[in-house]
Order: structure tokens, then sequence, then C-alpha cells
């Protein structure tokens, strides 16, 4: 149990941080709906809306434990005594992993496995992620996306994207078939094979999103676009295209009221995203925001480095500062970054939605102004300062090509709240002290036959000192504990990780952000047998 003295501090800084931020002005809130709030969001179509099968699904299905949780910030109600049991109930309840097999049992796969996890501090929580297998061009996609402003763009981002970015990757023919049998009302093929916690699965505007993607594969297939992206190209184009379509389906006159809120919701809120394309041994990384990637690597030596494979898009990155600055008058040079944020407000210089960062004034007041209730759908409705050449905000990510090699063991992606609490360093650290915890786990000794006792006490005794199931299994969640709850001298504090996780609601966004992990174990015998193949 947590001293009165810690509690009592945390409770006191926290108000503290409560008065300083309302003497600000906070311009973003969390979003808590209320039941009148909820009404329109729950109305989402049920059932198949057309004969074409998007993807589908493997789930990994389980009964999740409700975990403790304070919704008051009075002193007397705030208490953090919470079991070794109740702690692993909450940080395991949207722990996913999954094993990926080969292709079609002959071609084989360069992951290995994957495992993911998520850690709200926003309610709901403004993080989101996918894991899915592109079935027409047999590449594998991984994305974390963090949202802003609200949930609802990195939620509708982390659905779309890799739609876009596998029709991006698609040949003619394949686009012809796919088109072929939707205008025949005939099902196809699925394009993804989608890897998801129950978590994960929510309803959406099926029927918008299914028309504006297949608009975008028709014009792929005008005689006047010339196909065959590269990866990058691809990676490029989808992110571009899914923010355009964005932007413009907040503009349309939709008479269904539940999709144009839903519209609106998506692109006033606003999400970074960080996808990463895995083919054979070839890795493409498109950033755009402030998530990131990195590469554990293991060299001949033993020796682990962690490889950097994108770059924070936000006020400490002189790449994207000068970037910013070129694309607006003289007279803006020192408006555009105030206080580290774009325009003073917005952290991530690149981010899906935010039209309030990317439309004219003129074109905002019109769409908010024309029957919108901003309030309900908890839109900000302001002008942001030193306002005059928009946009200031891209949605264009910048893609990052890397050839895996050998030493090459894992991937970690991850939203900001992780790297705010974790460098890269000492996440690749407790992946590698995680790796080689999990190889001491496997049996080394051979059983006797008959077994002894005293042989049995020895092997008992071997294993407690190895400590036997001190660890998690899931190395996302190992990466969060360590992340929430590490003291000065990088070991878990159990006062502190008490503490982390018990705050209210309204209090917790104050000390830690979302948090949301996923980690690409590579398959180091299939790279290894590539490069023998292709000698």
């Amino acid at each position: 149990m947590m001293s009165s003295t810690v509690s009592s501090r945390i409770l006191s800084s926290a108000r503290n941080s409560i008065i300083v931020l309302q003497g600000k002005g906070c311009l973003y809130s969390r979003y808590i709906p209320n039941r009148n709030q909820m009404k329109w969001k729950c109305g989402f179509a049920k059932g198949p809306l057309s004969p074409f099968v998007l993807s589908w699904s493997i789930n990994n299905v389980f009964t999740l434990k409700k975990a403790f949780r304070h919704t008051s910030t009075e002193e007397e109600d705030f208490s953090l005594q919470l079991t070794s049991s109740q702690i692993n109930d909450i940080l395991k309840a949207d722990e996913f992993s999954h094993k990926i097999h080969d292709f079609d049992g002959k071609n084989a796969n360069s992951v290995l496995k994957f495992e993911s996890n998520q850690l709200a501090a926003n309610t709901p929580n403004e993080d989101h992620r996918s894991a899915a297998i592109c079935l027409q061009t047999k590449g594998m996609m991984f994305g974390v996306f963090d949202g802003h402003a609200g949930y609802a763009c990195a939620q509708s981002v982390s659905q779309r994207l890799l739609y876009y970015i596998a029709v991006s990757l698609m040949s003619q023919q394949t686009l012809e078939e796919i088109e072929f049998a939707m205008e025949r009302m005939k099902p196809v093929l699925p394009i993804l094979q989608w890897y998801k916690h129950p978590n994960d699965v929510y309803r959406e505007v099926a029927s918008l999103y299914l028309d504006h993607l297949r608009v975008y594969w028709q014009e792929l297939l005008n005689p006047d676009i010339e196909l065959g992206f590269s990866v990058e190209e691809a990676l490029i184009y989808a992110f571009k295209r899914l923010d355009s379509d964005i932007s413009l389906e907040a503009q349309a006159p939709l008479e269904n009221e539940m999709m144009r809120n839903t519209a609106l919701q998506v692109a006033f809120s606003g999400a970074t995203a960080c996808v990463a394309h895995i083919d054979s041994v070839h890795l493409h990384i498109a950033n755009a925001g402030d998530c990131r990637a990195i590469l554990g690597v293991q060299e001949e030596d033993g020796m682990w480095s962690a490889l950097s494979l994108t770059r924070d898009h936000n006020a400490f990155n002189e790449a994207e500062i000068r970037r910013l600055k070129g694309e607006h008058p003289k007279s803006e040079e020192e408006t555009v970054i105030i206080n580290n944020r774009l325009l003073g407000i917005l952290m991530p210089s690149r981010a899906f939605g935010d039209v309030r960062f990317k439309w004219s004034k003129e074109l905002q007041h019109s769409i908010l102004e024309n029957g919108c209730d901003v309030e309900a759908l908890n839109i900000y409705q302001y002008a942001p300062p030193n306002y005059y050449t928009p946009p200031y905000l891209i949605a264009e990510p910048e893609v990052t090509y890397h050839k895996l090699r050998c030493q090459d063991k894992f991937l970690v992606i991850a939203s900001d709240g992780l790297w705010d609490m974790l460098n890269n360093e000492d996440v690749i650290k407790l992946v590698a002290e995680h790796l080689a915890q999990a190889n001491m786990q496997k049996p080394r000794m051979t059983l006797q036959k008959p077994a002894s006792l005293g042989y049995m006490q020895s092997l008992l005794r071997h294993r407690k000192a190895r400590g036997v199931g001190s660890y998690d299994q899931n190395i996302a969640t190992h990466l969060i504990r360590h992340a929430i709850g590490n003291n000065e001298y990088g070991e878990i504090d159990q006062e502190r990780l008490a503490a982390m996780l018990t705050l209210p609601e309204d209090l917790a966004r104050m000390y830690r952000d979302d948090i949301t992990v996923t980690v690409v174990y590579f398959n180091s015998d299939t790279i290894d047998s590539y490069y023998k193949e292709n000698e």
C-alpha cells in the first residue's frame, strides 16, 4: 500500500496542475460523453452494406476482467490499495499477441510474431492500433495512431488507412477484378486479413467509407494515371488521399445526421500515424507526427543497439521548423511556431484531420454554423491566433526504407506516451532483457528417469533463481509497466505503479499520456534464407 504521504503529494500536485491549466485556458480537453451525447454515436449501421467483403478478422477472444479505477478526486475517497493481481488485470486488459504463419505454406514470412498493448489515460482512449496482412500483395502492416482533441480521427484512420495503402499497391488487374465484382454486386476476395483485440473492434459508417475507397480505386484505374507505385509512393499517396477524403466528408451535405456528425468529429479532431509495411526483407516506415519506430539490433558479439527509423515531427525537429517557415511568408516566421507548438497550440506538425489548421476561416465558419451543435460534438470552435495562410498542417508522411538483416531482431512502434517515459535505448534494453529472460525459461535440463526427489528440488531451485513467472509474457505490457512504474534506478516501484494506475480519470492525463505499443519480432531464419538464395 502506498503511504498517505505519497498519496497526498500526488493529489496536491495534481490539484495545483488543475489550477495552472485553468488559468492558462486549456484549448484541448478530453471528451467525456454523457448519455444524451452518445445517442447518435450508437446508431451505426448493422450488417453488411454491400456484397464486397473488405476484410476478415482473427480475434483473440477472452473475457476481460474489470479493473479498479477511481472516478473521484476527493482525498478521503482516494485509496491506492491495489494487489499485484489487480495491477496485472489493469495492465493486461488490452494486450494482444499473435504468431504469424506462412502465407501459403511455401513462402516463409519474415515476421515471426507480434505483441501489442494499450493503456489509456484519456476516456475514451485516444490511441488506436492496427495490424493486418495485405491478402493481394502479401505485405504485412502495423500501425499506431495517436489522437488528440478527441478519439474520432484516430479511430477512423486506424480502420481506413491500411485499406488505402493496400489499394495503392494493387495491380491494375486486381483493381479491375474488384471493380467488376462491385458493379455486378458480386463478392470478391477480401483485401486485408485483420488481427484485432476484441476491444479494437467498433462499428463505423461503413457505407460512406467504402464509397470513398471505391472512388479512389476507380481513379487509379483511370488510363491517364500510370499505375505501379513503389511502396514509398503508395504510402505517401495513401496518407494524403485519406486525409483529403476526411476533409471532403466533413464538407459533404449528408442527409444522415449520424454520418454527418461522425464526419465532423473525425475532421475536427486529429491523429498522428506511424505505419510499418513489411514485405520479405523490405521494411518501410511511414510516419506523420510524433509516434516513433525503432529497430532492435543485436550484433555478432551480442551487443544491442537502437536504430531509429523515424523523426518526430514537432518543434524540436529543426528540419520541420525549416519546412514550416519555408511554406509561409517571411512575416509569419515568428508566429508559425510559438512555445514549441504549431501556432502556439498543436504539438505535432503533421497529422490527419485537424481541419482547423488546414481550412480557411471562412470554410470553418460555413461548416460549423450550418446547423452543427459543436458543443454536443465536442468540437472546439475557435480561430487559431496568427492564422493567415493555411494550411499549416499536413498529413504527408516521411517514409524510411530499411532492408532487414539477420541482426535486426525486432521493431517497436509506439505512441509518444511511451517515448515521454522511456528513451530509445531504454526500450531496446528492456526488450533485449525480456528476450534473454524468456530464453532462460525454456527447459534446458534433461529430466532424469526416474527422477529423484533431490534432483527435482534442485531443478525447482534452479528455476526459482532464474525468476520463473516474474516477468510479463507480453513484451508490450512489460514496456508499459516500466514506462509508468520505473523509479530513478530503472526498477519497478510498486507504489508508483499503483499510484499511476489508480489516479482518477480527471487527473491521470496530467501525469501520463495514452500509451500504445506494438513489438514485431523478425524471423532470423527466413531473413538468412533470403540472403542465401539471392547471393
